[in-house]
C-alpha cells in the first residue's frame, strides 16, 4: 500500500497540490489519510481516485457534478468514457494517457492496458504512442522510484507488457546502411530497460544505426564495444535508485570510458545532478531530446 504526501500526489497526477485542497475543502471530493503522528498521506486507492476525477474533468464532467456521483455511479462515468474512446472509433477527443497507465499498473490490468494502447495505436500510431504515452508513463514510474513507492510486482508486469509491444515494432524495421551510429547500453547494476528499448526503436525508424547491448551492462566492456563499433553517439540511461543515488560518481566513470565519443545520458530531472561540466556530457529528460542528435 503506498502512502504519498500531498506534492508526490502532484508530481504523479499533474494536478496542483492547491487544486487538490480545494477539491477536499469545496467539494469534500477526498478526505486525506494521517499517520499517527497526524502527518497527511494519500494511499493507492486515493492516487487512482485522483487520476480518473482528473480524467473525467478534462473530459467535460464539472468536479461539483463528480463530488456528487456514488462510487458505482462514478465508475460507470469511466467505463463509460473508456467505451467511447477506445472501444469505438469517436472523434471524442480524450487524454488516455500515462495517468491511466499508472492505473492499470496499479491494479494489474491487463486487458486495460491493452486497451490504452491499442486506442492509442489508432489514435496516435507507434511512434507517437511511445513519445506521448509510454514515456511519459515511464518518467512517471521514474518518481514511483525516487520516492520509494515502487512495488516491485506492479512495475514488472507493465514491463513485461510494454516489452512485448516494443520488441516486436523494433523487429519489423530493418537496420539502415548508413546514418548515424548509436551505440546502446545500460550500466552495470541497471536492470530498467524499456527507456534504452524505445530509444532503440525512435533511433532505427529515423535512419540511425544502432548497435544495442542491453542491459547490466559491465563496465569493462564497455571500452572494447566503442573501439569496435566506432559510434557517433553512446547511449544510456540512469534509473534505478541505487544508481541515481551516486549518479554525479557514475557520470564521471562513463564520461571517461568513452573518451572522446558524445556521451547522452537520459535520467530524470528531479534526480540532483551536478552541473556537468565535461564536454562529451549531455543529459536528456525527455525522448524529444533525442531527436536532435538524430538530424
Amino acid at each position: 500500500m503506498g502512502k504519498y504526501s500531498i506534492k508526490e500526489i502532484e508530481q504523479l497526477s499533474g494536478i496542483k497540490a492547491h487544486t487538490i485542497r480545494i477539491w477536499e475543502q469545496r467539494y469534500n471530493l477526498l478526505e486525506p489519510k494521517r499517520t499517527e503522528t497526524n502527518i497527511r498521506y494519500y494511499d493507492d486507492e486515493q492516487l487512482k481516485f485522483i487520476l480518473n476525477v482528473s480524467l473525467l474533468s478534462k473530459n467535460g464532467h464539472k468536479i461539483s457534478r463528480i463530488s456528487k456521483l456514488s462510487q458505482s455511479q462514478f465508475h460507470d462515468e469511466i467505463k463509460k468514457l473508456y467505451e467511447r474512446t477506445l472501444l469505438k472509433d469517436t472523434e471524442l477527443t480524450v487524454e488516455l494517457g500515462a495517468n491511466d497507465l499508472m492505473t492499470a499498473m496499479i491494479d494489474m490490468d491487463e486487458s486495460k492496458f491493452n486497451q490504452i494502447y491499442d486506442g492509442s495505436i489508432r489514435k496516435l500510431g507507434f511512434e507517437k504512442t511511445i513519445t506521448h504515452v509510454i514515456y511519459p508513463f515511464l518518467a512517471k514510474v521514474g518518481i514511483f522510484w525516487a520516492i520509494d513507492q515502487v512495488n516491485p510486482a506492479q512495475e514488472h508486469f507493465m514491463s513485461c507488457l510494454i516489452r512485448q509491444k516494443i520488441m516486436v515494432a523494433i523487429d519489423r524495421l530493418d537496420q539502415p546502411r548508413h546514418g548515424k551510429r548509436f551505440l546502446l547500453f545500460l550500466p552495470h547494476g541497471e536492470h530498467h530497460e524499456l527507456g534504452l528499448l524505445m530509444a532503440h526503436y525512435l533511433l532505427k525508424e529515423k535512419g540511425a544505426r544502432v548497435y544495442y547491448l542491453g542491459q547490466n551492462v559491465p563496465t569493462a566492456d564497455i571500452p572494447k564495444a566503442i573501439e569496435t563499433v566506432n559510434p557517433d553517439f553512446v547511449l544510456t540511461f540512469i534509473v534505478d535508485p541505487a544508481l541515481t543515488n551516486n549518479a554525479n560518481s557514475l557520470i564521471a566513470n562513463l564520461a571517461a570510458l568513452c573518451q572522446n565519443k558524445s556521451l547522452l545520458i537520459a535520467i530524470n530531472p528531479i534526480v540532483d545532478v551536478e552541473q556537468i561540466k565535461m564536454a562529451n556530457v549531455q543529459l536528456l529528460h525527455q525522448m524529444e531530446d533525442l531527436e536532435a542528435y538524430i538530424a
